[in-house]
């Protein structure tokens, strides 16, 4: 097995265009798990830790463009402010140490349906950017994912950051899994609500082959507020648009059974999971006031 470690971005493009099956390496909590148990036996790993724009982020406007190399903790300790729904993602990975080591960018290219950045992603409306040395495209994140652990990232390609916009509003992020730490999510959900712009935005992770967005549930809940004028009362959510939002959600999954837990749990969880994240996130509006 080679080991290619470029030591800038251009040198790492090159690397990785002149060795297309190279497996791209940064935290490594992924990686070296897959090669320990001898799941994965690339060819040659690309070392990318050295590569110093990968660990940068910044704020243009209202959007924050997080390079791939930015672990979970810098997250935490950086951005919880301006990204609440990824922070609230964040604290859910994993032990201390492997937040400390893990990244956004790792988590986005395993491309898992369980990936706890996704539903996130999904629900704000981020991007991705990959680059090659062909050039940089950015692709919405729901395209990106397109199917279990496949992305539309092409053999030259590597993640460069994901682009994400600064609300100021309320999300919320949930997780079950079978113990409260250190497991992969039975399921996963993320809510936005983007009330500048009378729009609600989800994402739903470990309940299709891909994160997926609950598109209908996010229509009908954003029309429901508009027409009762609590975008702007900031009121009370009736009961029955909270029931109907959320039977919404679970009816756009399409979730298996596996040792994780059978496919009407997960339906049934669902449910759960967005009625609690928008009564978080309503709380949060209402607050804000």
């Amino acid at each position: 097995m080679d080991f290619l470690r470029p030591s800038s971005w251009t040198e790492a493009l090159e690397l990785r265009a002149e060795h297309p099956d190279a497996l791209p390496l940064a935290g490594g909590t992924d990686v070296m798990v897959e090669i320990n148990f001898d799941r994965r036996r690339p060819s040659a790993l690309l070392d990318l830790t050295r590569v110093v724009e990968l660990g940068e982020w910044d704020r243009a406007d209202d959007v924050v463009r997080l390079g791939a190399g930015v672990t979970w903790t810098r997250v935490l300790t950086e951005l919880a402010g301006l990204l609440p729904g990824l922070a609230a993602a964040s604290r859910t990975v994993g032990s201390s140490q492997i937040r400390n080591r893990g990244t956004v960018g790792g988590n986005v290219g395993s491309a898992s349906p369980a990936g706890d950045a996704h539903p996130v992603l999904l629900a704000v409306g981020a991007s991705v950017e990959v680059a090659s040395v062909r050039g940089v495209r950015r692709l919405p994140a729901e395209h990106f994912f397109t199917g279990v652990k496949s992305s539309a990232l092409a053999a030259d390609e590597l993640i460069a950051a994901v682009h994400l916009p600064v609300t100021g509003a309320p999300q919320q992020f949930a997780k079950i899994g079978t113990r409260n730490a250190m497991v992969i999510s039975v399921l996963a959900f993320g809510l936005a609500l983007q009330p500048e712009r009378r729009e609600v935005g989800t994402g739903i992770g470990s309940a299709a082959p891909t994160p997926v967005r609950a598109r209908e549930a996010e229509a009908f809940l954003a029309v429901a507020l508009e027409e009762s004028g609590l975008w702007e009362s900031r009121g009370g959510l009736p009961g029955s648009a909270v029931g109907r939002f959320a039977d919404l959600v679970a009816a756009a999954s399409s979730p298996i059974d596996d040792v994780r837990g059978t496919a009407a749990y997960r339906r049934h969880a669902l449910g759960v999971l967005a009625r609690r994240t928008l009564g978080w996130a309503w709380s949060d509006y209402q607050e804000a006031a």
